[in-house]
């Protein structure tokens, strides 16, 4: 799905995939494979978690970054998945790529 991105390339790091557009990650699926993180505004992320706890949440470590995690169980489907990964996508892609969406 993210690969069908303009732009898009996957990379490893940390031993599992990431996915960059411009330089820049934008996705990544960590080791237990239940859940993903996204790129996503502090303010904007608050209101989300709180508004989906269950869906939504960020691990200590990634406290200070803006980055969310999406629990894939809680999510209503692949139309859901493909617009949290279209939006992580459009806040880092370069504007002559979005343009194109």
């Amino acid at each position: 799905m993210a690969l069908s991105l303009p732009g898009t390339v996957e990379k490893q790091r940390w031993n599992h995939p990431t996915f960059d557009v411009g330089g820049r990650m934008f996705l990544t699926v960590p080791d237990d494979q239940t859940s993903f993180a996204v790129r996503c505004p502090r303010l904007e992320r608050d209101e989300l978690i709180a508004a989906e706890p269950e869906k939504f949440w960020v691990p200590p470590h990634e406290a200070g970054s803006a980055w969310v995690r999406a629990r894939l169980s809680a999510l209503e489907g692949t139309d859901e998945l493909y617009d949290i990964v279209l939006d992580s996508w459009n806040q880092t892609a370069p504007a002559a790529l979005t343009d194109k969406q």
